[in-house]
């Protein structure tokens, strides 16, 4: 069922279209990636889509009813109020009763002081909850705080942007509208957050699109692919592999019908220039193709070419680049890194992973010598030259243009051993003229993390420190990307969430653990997961340390080749169905008091305890219907 068509909606900004006769139709269970570059579009077909845009032209049609909800690319700053608050009044007047009812709750208990009327205040407004059925809203925010793994009480204004976005993704999903548009939710997300998210959306019920350049998650949840390039949109209906390469096919079939146009073009424009008077018929309509050649040639709007990046290698470094030993840092009580040890040698390229906090930027800086640990000591190698890429990209004057930020003494610059215009150096970055003399702060976050790319890449460097370097980027950008950083001959310290980004570009990882301590493993990100489940599974039992987290496995096991069942697999069999019985028993109750209305007033013990056991009795669900499907399966 179509929830959603557009017919020949058209938007400018400037001169040239965003959205140039854009058309689609959105059916119900979609899971859409919205691709493209950095400022082609995709916000305002997402604004469109949500009813915030109304286009220059075209035709919007909505089927009646229909619910949607969104969560946009930035995170405000001024969120306030607890997790169920914001969570709450997402969903309108219902919402924001409850959300009242429970603050007068708390003034009267809290305050002891009964101020005047307001005891009549809270039996009137239960009163009016009740005869609305309020009390289902409150169960609905509080079963998708439980799912989000968020504390219902918690102030907002005191969360990382990382869990900010968790708040606002289940203020969107709590009301389960039929279409959920999400505008790059794993910004600020770290690893873990961004799997549940991948597990959430997949099983979404209703129709999800999402703008988002993290490939792992395209792959992984994507039925449906749209591509937004020079305001025309292209679907592909098919998984993101198949449309990297009919995309690619698409272009070079454009690029070979470009170059038949243009031939023919010039063999026209040769013609005419032979001075043939067009006074004959024949004569006449050729000058009118022509003029219709010219006509076709000047609206053509040709494809921008990628991103031209190259680093300068400096005089190589010493052997050894950094050698910690025993380094520990704390933040008052709390213990960041603990008794690290580590020799960085020339040419490796190390991935620093953990969670949001953890202390990944801490870890540089403690290694660059811009902290000094509390314990332990960082010793440098020779000859370091040393870039850095920050995350809060502090070396960008936000109040000076692009063009000053690269070159703030002159419009000549010397990149490379030769001196170039910096218009033309920052053309390589895909800024144009017009774009290089903007002052900073009115870029988007992918043209301003290409700009500090920019800037720190018109130097030598023999040692590359990347904290973040992926945010907003589109994906061409980040492919290039990944290419340089495999091809330098330097040094490479790279923090990034983006799991196929470290997959590409690292050769090992440091990984933070728990209570500061930093382990370390070969490869990247595929690699780490598989080296750390292989530990668990052969670490003794250690009755002093909390069990791990139990690992669902979710695939079938190859049967083919097994022998038939046993007596005792035969008694397991039969005793499956009442097993998975039970379980689901168990899980339904265990939602139910998830779902109560006074749940979240208990202690945070209670609470958590709760919530762990429904993640024990849900892995346990799914490794039984595994078993259950693999014993079946020998049966037959």
């Amino acid at each position: 069922m179509a929830l959603i068509t557009l017919r020949d909606i058209r938007m400018h900004y400037g001169h040239e279209p965003v959205l140039d006769g854009v058309n689609l139709t959105v059916s119900a269970g979609e899971k859409i990636c919205l691709l493209g570059r950095n400022g082609v579009g995709k916000t305002t077909l997402m604004g469109i889509l949500g009813g915030r845009l109304t286009p220059d032209d075209g035709v919007v049609v909505r089927s009646r009813g229909v619910t949607i909800s969104g969560l946009g690319q930035d995170v405000p700053n001024d969120l306030k109020g607890t997790v169920f608050d914001v969570v709450c009044n997402s969903m309108g007047p219902k919402g924001q009763r409850l959300v009242e009812f429970r603050h007068l709750c708390n003034t009267s208990v809290l305050g002891k002081n009964r101020l005047q009327g307001l005891e009549k205040k809270i039996t009137d407004l239960r009163q009016i909850i009740e005869k609305e059925d309020d009390w289902r809203i409150e169960q609905q925010a509080a079963r998708i705080i439980s799912q989000m793994h968020l504390n219902a009480d918690d102030e907002v204004q005191t969360f990382s942007a990382g869990l900010k976005r968790k708040v606002l993704t289940a203020a969107a999903m709590v009301s389960q509208p039929d279409i959920l548009l999400l505008d790059e939710p794993t910004n600020h997300l770290d690893m873990d957050a961004v799997e549940w998210l991948e597990k959430v959306f997949s099983q979404y019920k209703g129709t999800i699109i999402v703008i988002t350049h993290d490939r792992m998650m395209i792959r992984r949840i994507a039925t449906r692919i749209l591509e937004i390039d020079r305001g025309i949109l292209f679907s592909w209906d098919c998984n993101y592999d198949t449309y990297l390469k009919r995309s690619k096919e698409r272009l070079e079939a454009e690029e070979k019908g470009n170059l038949l146009f243009d031939k023919k073009l010039s063999v026209e424009e040769k013609w005419i220039r032979q001075g043939i008077k067009a006074r004959r018929t024949r004569n006449e309509g050729r000058v009118r193709a022509l003029k219709k050649l010219r006509e076709i040639r000047r609206n053509r709007r040709d494809r921008t070419g990628n991103v031209r990046m190259a680093v300068e290698d400096a005089e190589q470094s010493g052997k050894i680049v950094v050698e910690a030993t025993r380094l520990t840092f704390s933040y008052g009580d709390r213990r960041i890194v603990n008794n690290f040890s580590h020799t960085l040698m020339r040419g490796d390229r190390i991935g620093i992973m953990g969670p949001n906090g953890a202390g990944k930027s801490t870890l540089i800086r403690l290694l660059l010598g811009e902290l000094i640990p509390d314990q332990g000591k960082v010793r440098h190698g020779t000859n370091m030259e040393v870039l850095y890429f920050d995350q809060l990209r502090g070396q960008l004057d936000e109040e000076k243009t692009v063009q000053e930020n690269v070159s703030p003494q002159s419009d000549m610059m010397t990149v490379g051993g030769r001196t170039r215009h910096v218009i033309g150096y920052l053309k390589d970055f895909l800024f144009s003229p017009q774009r290089a003399r903007t002052p900073v702060r009115v870029l988007s976050g992918g043209e301003k993390n290409r700009l500090l790319l920019a800037k720190l890449f018109s130097r030598p460097s023999n040692v590359l420190v990347l904290d973040e370097p992926t945010n907003d980027l589109d994906v061409e950008t980040l492919e290039l990307l990944e290419d340089l950083l495999i091809d330098y001959t330097g040094t490479v310290l790279l923090v990034s969430h983006d799991r196929t980004f470290i997959n590409n570009v690292v050769t090992s990882s440091l990984v933070f653990e728990k209570d500061g301590q930093i382990e370390g493993y070969a490869g990247g990100y595929d690699d780490w997961l598989s080296q750390r489940l292989e530990g668990l599974e052969n670490e003794p039992a250690n009755p002093d340390r909390p069990p791990a987290k139990k690992v669902c496995k979710n695939r079938k096991s190859d049967t083919k080749g097994q022998k038939k069942l046993g007596y005792m697999e035969k008694r397991e069999l039969e005793a499956l169905p009442e097993r998975i019985e039970s379980l689901e028993a168990r899980q339904k109750e265990l939602f139910a008091t998830l779902s109560t209305k006074d749940f979240y007033r208990q202690g945070s013990e209670r609470i958590a305890a709760v919530k762990q056991e429904l993640e024990q009795v849900e892995c346990d669900l799914e490794e039984t219907f595994v078993r259950w499907e693999t014993l079946e399966d020998r049966v037959s």
